[in-house]
């Protein structure tokens, strides 16, 4: 799952409302440093252990994979195309079948070439127990993945994929799965050679088919520092710009600091971009008015979606009406600006974002404007034998992100009182919540929740949260609501089976609405991301996939 994030109403292609890019101004040019200031280290730097969409951030200049998202702004950059591979993948009539031809001329950073057999143990590897953590499509979609234990317990591989050439890859599924093309831009796709191969330490020098290679990776990813890979080309990428000479990834600081010297761009930091701190609401304020910096921030939407969850098999949320009373009582407007304000927050009544590309279908099943309608709630509650309110409890984490917070808790709790509920609070620590909130054995009545797409398609999004089969008893759950309804279940199946994405995308959205019926969550907002550039980064380019600053297309000079 992406960290954790949809486009709504307001800029979708990286630039501010008033149209003015961020960044600075001039044709980009190839040459210089561009420094990566981030929060969090770039651990488990090894293409089988990441879990990324598209690719990665950092991860996508080093790993190439058989296809990756259009490095393009807005809803273009929405879509899948060719990176090794000469297309997007050709199914066979039922999608259970894919095959990819590779490029001519492609190359690791030592001058030998990338062949279908690299890509074939590139995937296989991903399955060894010591290197898990990267997406688990492939273990539960190809034939025999369930059993495979990856190539240094089980030599002779996976017969599910063939390669009769050095350029020809076939997957062999296990079911239909017409968003193949998706999947195969995560880094497990990225081709690995075998004789390279260093097991656990692979990830200290993995051996590069991207525009850069590591040269040092120090303290677990803390600092990576990407030289020019000389054998990459141009001619077979038409996705990475790989503008600067050398690319300096600084990790572990304070989300305060980051920002603080992004704002001031001094020497080295005018050169500097982030990959995953977002300007507080604070930071925004400070911002205003200051021309300079306002137009060095670049707004984008992820797939993401942080709603209300319900689990129906706690009373007293098994009585529809009582769900359908929470739904007409929330208030927007309140949570919206609990969550940093209408800049980083856009309010949802859909559980799909709202980008085309998701199928997102309007709809508002329980209408209560902006600020609720307590009175149409109170009047479910009588329905429901709850004359005189009720008292629930909401969960939510401890962690200050402003999605599953206090204060959006809070929010939510002062909302219901007005309707007669009674809300009382409990607050966990931010693994203890999580562990809480995807235990189906345990998991809570009543509790804030996030989820957020692996792709930018409705079937990441709707599957793992409603569909029955994907019920875990042991281990993580993610259908809150543990609903297990045989239409549902089966018109997931049927949209898999389509390739054509459009029609897939208007299949997602009209399930969506249907589902929304139920009342198992309430929407609350989609987040917004706003992130500063260093005063000399230049070609800020922010795609509806991912949501910030692509890496692969930033110039310095």
């Amino acid at each position: 799952m992406a960290g954790g994030a949809a486009a709504c109403a307001g800029p979708q292609d990286g630039t501010e409302k008033n149209g003015a890019e961020p960044g600075a101004a001039g044709a980009p040019r190839k040459g210089g440093t561009l420094t990566v200031l981030n929060a969090e280290p770039q651990n488990d730097f090894d293409p089988a252990r990441l879990y990324t969409s598209g690719g990665g951030n950092v991860p996508s200049l080093v790993f190439r994979t058989l296809t990756t998202r259009n490095r393009e702004n807005g809803a273009e950059g929405t879509k899948v195309v060719p990176d090794l591979a000469t297309d997007t993948g050709r199914p066979n009539a039922d999608a259970t079948e894919w095959t990819y031809t590779l490029k001519d001329g492609l190359k690791y950073e030592d001058g030998t070439p990338i062949t279908s057999a690299d890509i074939k143990y590139g995937i296989e590897r991903s399955f060894a127990a010591e290197l898990s953590g990267g997406a688990p499509y492939l273990r539960d979609w190809l034939v025999g993945g369930e059993k495979y234990q990856g190539p240094y317990k089980d030599k002779k591989g996976l017969d599910s994929i063939v390669t009769p050439d050095d350029r020809t890859i076939v997957f062999k599924l296990r079911k239909p799965e017409g968003e193949f093309p998706f999947v195969a831009t995560q880094t497990q796709f990225a081709p690995v050679p075998k004789a390279k191969d260093t097991g656990a330490k692979y990830e200290e020098h993995p051996v590069s088919s991207g525009p850069y290679k590591v040269v040092k990776n120090e303290n677990d990813g803390e600092r990576l520092l990407l030289e020019r890979n000389p054998h990459w080309s141009e001619a077979t990428d038409a996705e990475r710009k790989a503008y600067p000479d050398t690319i300096d990834v600084r990790s572990g600081l304070d989300s305060a600091v980051i920002n603080q010297r992004l704002s001031t761009s001094s020497g080295a930091d005018s050169a500097a971009v982030t990959t995953d701190t977002n300007l507080g609401p604070a930071e925004l304020a400070q911002i205003t008015g200051n021309k300079e910096l306002a137009g060095r921030v670049g707004t984008g939407h992820f797939g993401y979606t942080n709603y209300l969850a319900f689990n129906p098999k706690v009373k007293p949320f098994d009585n529809p009406k009582v769900r359908q009373a929470i739904s007409y009582a929330v208030n927007r407007t309140s949570v919206v600006n609990a969550a940093g304000g209408s800049a980083l927050a856009e309010a949802a009544t859909t559980f799909l974002p709202e980008q085309k590309s998701f199928g997102f279908t309007p709809y508002d099943h329980f209408p209560a404007g902006g600020t609720g309608d307590p009175a149409k709630a109170k009047q479910l509650l009588k329905e429901a034998g709850f004359a005189n309110g009720l008292t629930v409890t909401l969960t939510h984490s401890t962690a200050q992100n402003r999605q599953t917070s206090p204060e959006v808790a809070t929010a939510v709790q002062q909302a219901l009182a007005a309707a007669g509920i009674t809300v009382k609070l409990e607050g966990l620590e931010n693994n203890a919540f999580n562990e809480r909130r995807w235990d189906a054995k345990n998991t809570p009545g009543f509790f804030l929740s996030r989820w957020g797409a692996d792709w930018p398609s409705g079937g990441p999004f709707l599957a793992p949260i409603f569909d029955g089969r994907q019920i875990v008893t042991n281990g993580s759950n993610y259908n809150h609501a543990q609903l297990n309804d045989p239409a549902v279940n089966k018109e997931i199946d049927e949209i898999n089976k389509l390739t054509d994405l459009d029609a897939a995308a208007l299949r997602w959205g009209a399930l969506d609405k249907k589902i929304g019926e139920q009342a198992l969550d309430v929407p609350l907002f989609h987040p917004v991301y706003k992130r500063l550039v260093g005063k000399s980064v230049k070609n800020v380019v922010i795609s509806d996939w991912t949501g910030v600053l692509d890496i692969s297309q930033v110039a310095v000079k």
